[in-house]
């Protein structure tokens, strides 16, 4: 990691608000990527920019107090967080919309696939927050590998562990969102 970014990531740390605005810039196209990915996973059904998404993170972190950040991948990771969440309420938001509020309206095939996929990001976000309860490196690493679209190799350098170790935690993210996801449909 670059000095620049390390000590903006300390001034942030530190509560200088223009350190926070700085480091936002200086991880810009990062962070511009990062929403272009996050976009990308959820298909074509959101009506969310990129740009919008990536500036509406930024007032959210800004916002928020307490919020660590020791080194860039858990900036990153942090970012990727933001941005699932915003999406997930978006997509809530623009399905209540679509819904006529709380009213499902179900003779039309294309408002049911919307929905269908709507439910499924608000599932894969809870899992994630559950999972983020009981283990967060675990759930890092999903951030960073999925979300943020890093290598297995990116993660291990990061978090100065060997690739296979991020190749385990990986899996058992994915049993543990698994199963949470089929218990959660199930009870």
């Amino acid at each position: 990691m670059a000095p620049a970014i390390s000590a903006l990531i300390a001034s942030t740390e530190s509560g200088d608000r223009s350190a926070a605005d700085a480091l936002f810039s200086a991880l810009y196209d990062e962070l511009h990527g990062l929403a272009e990915r996050q976009l990308a996973r959820r298909g074509s059904d959101l009506t969310l920019g990129v740009t919008t998404l990536l500036h509406e993170a930024y007032l959210d972190m800004a916002q928020r107090e307490g919020a660590v950040f020791p080194d860039r991948g858990r900036f990153m990771g942090y970012a990727a967080r933001v941005m699932r969440s915003l999406i997930v309420n978006y997509a809530r938001d623009r399905r209540a919309q679509k819904r006529g509020g709380r009213f499902e309206i179900t003779t039309l095939d294309e408002e049911k696939a919307g929905a269908v996929a709507a439910e499924e990001l608000e599932e894969i976000h809870a899992a994630l927050e559950r999972l983020s309860a009981i283990d967060p490196a675990l759930a890092e690493v999903v951030d960073l590998k999925f979300f943020c679209g890093l290598s297995f190799a990116e993660i291990a350098a990061m978090r100065a562990v060997s690739e296979r170790t991020v190749q385990r935690h990986w899996e058992k993210a994915r049993i543990f969102l698994s199963r949470s996801i089929r218990e959660e449909a199930l009870g």
